[in-house]
């Protein structure tokens, strides 16, 4: 069964509902299961060399916004998966768009989900901008990749068209917020569910198709 995830790297429910996921994979329900990442931007508008972050949230949210500090709700999701956030070292609010790109580069290498986590924890825990080409040339490295090879990729604008078409498919899916499972592009699951909300899920969307 496909499973599709839209997400964004810079939304932290993303990460937390990455971890349940692989949580909910390593049980029975993750068998025959394929997972592909597919690009969502929260914030498509962002200038491609990001934002100050401290300029980005007052700009939101007002002159009072403390870009240190992390709302409790995701503060006890993330410890419950094993997750440190470091709200005070993201000086950037990146544009994803590259970093959607490397993600599409990395499925054709089956790197994708390891990439996924690598910079979700870049930026929610290091603090690194994803949006910067060496940031994601060290990302791409970790997980295996050839980094010449991503830098030719990235510099060649090669793909580009492939995200703004997801990007824009996602629209078209109805997908408002992430993340987002899309089930063999039938049955959806929005947001950070639990594990054992997403094996039930999962199992019954693959009793629903072997009898459909």
């Amino acid at each position: 069964m496909l499973i599709e995830i839209f997400s964004d790297i810079v939304c932290p429910w993303c990460y937390i509902g990455k971890r349940n996921l692989d949580i909910a994979l390593d049980s029975p329900a993750g068998e025959g299961v394929e997972l592909i990442w597919r690009p969502y931007q929260l914030y498509p508008n962002v200038p491609p060399g990001g934002i100050d972050r401290l300029a980005f949230l007052r700009a939101r949210f007002g002159e009072a916004s403390n870009p240190d500090y992390v709302p409790e709700p995701i503060g006890i999701e993330a410890d419950a998966v094993g997750l440190r956030f470091d709200f005070a070292a993201m000086k950037t609010t990146p544009n994803t768009f590259q970093a959607h790109r490397l993600m599409d580069f990395a499925h054709q290498s089956k790197h994708q989900h390891a990439l996924a986590e690598v910079l979700f924890r870049y930026y929610f825990c290091e603090g690194k901008n994803v949006g910067d080409l060496e940031v994601l040339r060290g990302a791409a490295g970790e997980v295996g990749l050839d980094r010449a090879a991503v830098v030719e990729y990235l510099e060649s604008g090669a793909g580009s068209e492939e995200v703004r078409r997801q990007l824009a498919r996602a629209q078209g899916a109805g997908v408002t917020g992430v993340p987002c499972y899309l089930l063999e592009e039938t049955f959806a699951i929005p947001g950070a569910q639990s594990p054992d909300v997403l094996v039930q899920l999962i199992s019954r969307a693959k009793e629903r198709l072997a009898t459909a």
